[in-house]
C-alpha cells in the first residue's frame, strides 16, 4: 500500500516512471533538479502529443519550485494532466513525486505548469484538434 506523505495524492495521470541513478546525481547523492525537469518535459511531451495527436515542442515552463529532494534509487512518477486547451498550444500541469528507495512512501518532489504548442508537418504551428 501507497503511503502518501501528508495526505496529499498526485493529480493527473501517471505518465512517466524512472529511476534515478547514481550518474543522475551530485556527489552527495542528490538528484539533479535539471533532470527531474527534463523527465517532466518528456512526460509531457507524451501526453501532449496524444492530445495534439501529432508533434509538440515546449514553448515554456512556468515557476518551478523544489519541495523535497530526490535521491539516488527513489522512482521518480510524473504525473499529467491537459489543463487548458487554446487554439495551438495547451497548458499541463505536471507533479513529479518520489517513491522513496525501497519504500511504499510517495513524496511531491516538485510541479509546474508547462505549455506545449503543436505543429505541423514544416514545424509551424497547427490547431490542436478537438477532443474525441
Amino acid at each position: 500500500m501507497v503511503d502518501y506523505a501528508g495526505g496529499t495524492k498526485p493529480q493527473g495521470e501517471l505518465t512517466l516512471r524512472t529511476l534515478a541513478m547514481p550518474s543522475d546525481a551530485n556527489a552527495a547523492g542528490d538528484i539533479f533538479g535539471g533532470w527531474v525537469m527534463a523527465q517532466m518535459d518528456l512526460a509531457c511531451g507524451i501526453r501532449a502529443a496524444e492530445r495534439a495527436r501529432g508533434r509538440v515542442v515546449t514553448a515554456a515552463v512556468k515557476e518551478m519550485s523544489f519541495a523535497k529532494p530526490m535521491k539516488v534509487g527513489d522512482t521518480l512518477c510524473v504525473y499529467t494532466h491537459v489543463d487548458r486547451v487554446g487554439r495551438t498550444s495547451m497548458v499541463l500541469k505536471v507533479e513529479a513525486w518520489a517513491q522513496r528507495y525501497l519504500s511504499d512512501l510517495m513524496e511531491k518532489v516538485t510541479h509546474a505548469d508547462f505549455v506545449m504548442v503543436a505543429l505541423d508537418k514544416n514545424g509551424k504551428p497547427t490547431p490542436v484538434p478537438p477532443e474525441d
